[in-house]
Order: structure tokens, then sequence, then C-alpha cells
């Protein structure tokens, strides 16, 4: 049976509100529970410059330096790992691609694991991010490279490359494990199972950033991925330079990727589950794909953020491990479904 496709017009508004909704209750809710009419006002007088608040001192410091940065930093991480799971998916025209494929996720991981162990404490907060970024660039790099041939990118060859990447990054970093403090263990062991806590405007900004360039480059090229769809052959044909965008959609995609896992660390399944579920709502056009994974990926991460900080309340669970709690059943129950293709 069919699931009924919705146009893009018809779920954007409803969404959005979800979404403004979401943000309301991430900013009021968690260990300390915030009214939530005062402290948006908070929120609004702040960003016109007011300093009138009826909330206590405390509680303005609570939104500002604590929730605010992590619920933006959760819409704009959930969106970069939605958009970039879409063009992978629309790039290897495979509903179970996702940016992890191509190794940058454990080059990121691998590159932060170096910074947390063998570099100094006080230069870490600085470290990490750019050690992250850089080794998933790197990796993407490789992996790019060995997957490359005269005549054209073997995709075969892009995936088992990336495979091999992951394989040697996990060793290395379980070296890395062996070799590490007790409080350098912690905090990559945290690290690599995704938080959003240490979120700061600087992170944010980031993110925002990097959201923005790539949300308008991706959407100027969703004409393309749509060829794509057809097959590499046939995109010829409509004279799209495909190695040359192909190339271009993998090292923005390790750009995107490696930034977001530089300011939360490892989150996964976000990019394999959004695309696929909007992809089931209106269908494959990326047009209106891509700028809806943005969303309900933001809004995703920011949920399950949420129930990362209050199930186990006051403790705190890393979100990399609600996200996989979620998306791994969802991957399993799509792989059966597709199990014949690979027969």
């Amino acid at each position: 049976m069919m699931m009924k496709r919705w146009s893009g017009e018809v779920l954007t508004p409803p969404l959005v509100i979800g979404v403004m909704l979401l943000v309301a209750l991430s900013i009021t809710t968690g260990p300390m529970d915030l009214p939530i009419l005062p402290s948006l006002i908070t929120v609004w007088d702040g960003m016109w410059g007011s300093a009138h608040s009826s909330l206590q001192q405390y509680e303005q410091v609570v939104i500002w330096d604590l929730r605010l940065p992590r619920t933006l930093l959760a819409l704009m991480v959930g969106a970069l790992l939605a958009q970039c799971g879409a063009v992978m998916q629309g790039i290897f025209r495979n509903p179970l691609a996702d940016p992890g494929i191509i190794g940058v996720a454990s080059g990121a991981a691998l590159g932060a694991a170096i910074a947390i162990v063998l570099l100094p404490v006080a230069v870490q907060g600085v470290s990490v991010p750019i050690a992250a970024f850089s080794g998933g660039l790197l990796t993407t790099l490789v992996v790019y490279g060995l997957s490359r041939s005269e005549s054209g990118t073997s995709v075969v060859v892009l995936l088992l490359a990336g495979v091999a990447i992951a394989a040697f990054s996990g060793a290395i970093i379980g070296l890395l494990t062996y070799l590490a403090s007790d409080k350098a263990l912690r905090d990559l062991s945290l690290w690599q199972m995704g938080s959003l806590a240490a979120a700061s405007g600087k992170d944010v900004a980031l993110a925002a950033l990097t959201l923005m360039v790539v949300s308008v480059f991706f959407q100027r090229k969703a004409n393309v991925l749509n060829a794509l769809l057809l097959g590499e052959s046939e995109a010829r044909h409509l004279g799209i330079e495909v190695e040359k965008l192909k190339k271009q959609f993998i090292v923005l995609t390790a750009v995107c990727v490696g930034i977001a896992v530089s300011v939360s660390g490892i989150i996964g399944f976000v990019g394999l589950v959004v695309p696929h579920l909007v992809r089931m709502l209106v269908g494959p056009d990326h047009r209106v794909l891509l700028p809806l994974s943005a969303l309900i990926g933001g809004g995703l991460l920011l949920l399950a953020d949420m129930g990362a900080r209050t199930w186990m309340s006051p403790s705190e669970m890393p979100v990399g491990l609600v996200t996989a709690g979620l998306g791994a059943p969802f991957f399993m129950v799509l792989l059966f479904q597709r199990r014949k293709s690979f027969m």
C-alpha cells in the first residue's frame, strides 16, 4: 500500500509551527523547568537589546548560556546531517546511503581523539573542533582519491574504502583509548557518544554559517540531483558534468559532516532516517526534499536532545545514544524491506 504523498506547500507551515513549539519547550524544559511565556519574552527582549525580564538572574543565565545555544545548535546540526544524507542518497541513488559511508565520521572521530588524548587540555576548546574537521575532510579526500579512475568514480570502491578507513580509524582510536588518562578517556567516550551539552555561541555561529552556505548551494543544484536519479549516463546526455559535480557534493558533504561532528560529537542515523521519511512524504524531488529534510532533521535532533536531558533527569544521556536507539531499528526495517534488491 502506497503512502499518500503531500506537497511541500501543505507540509511546510505545520512543520515550521511544530519546530517553533519544540524550540519553546527546549528552552523551558530540563532539570530546572522555567515558565514558558516569561522565558520567551526574555529571549525576545534580549534579541532587541532590552534588559527587562521577570525571571531571576540565574534563570536568565540558564536560558542564555545553556539552553538557547544548545537548542540552536541542535537545529543546525540536525539540519546539516539531514541535508547531507539527502544529497548522499541522491548521488548514489540509494535510500540506504548515509554520510558515514564515505568515512567522514570515522576520520573526524580520529582527529578529535588525537586532540583529546595528545594535546594539552588548555587548547582543546579550539584544537578538538579543528582536528575533527581536518580529520573528516582528509579522510574524505583519501577515500574519493582511491575511488577515482579514468573511467570515473567507482561507487563500490568508494564504499569499500570508507569501510577500510573506518576500521583503521577505529584501531587508532582504540590505541589512544588504551593510552589515555582517566579524564581524557571520559572526555573521549562522551564525545564519541555525541552530546550538545557544551554548545557555545561560536559553535552555533559556525554551524549556522555552514548551513546557510551549503543550503544555498544544494538548493541551486537540486535539479542536478534530480537528473542523477535517472542515472549517470542520462545525466551526461543532459549536459551535466557528473564527475565534477559528484566531487563537489562529496567534498561539501565532508565539510558539513566534519563541522557537525566537531561541535557535537558523533550523532548517527539522522542523515539516514530523515531524508528517507521525507522522501516517503513528498517524493524524490530534491527541490522540496532538501529544505524539508533540513527542517525535520533539526526538529528531530532537538526532540532527541530534549529526551536525552529529561528522561534520566537530573543526569543526562548522550544524544548520540538516543538517535542510535531510534535510528538502528529503522535501518533494520528499511534493510528488511529492500533485501530482495541485494540478492
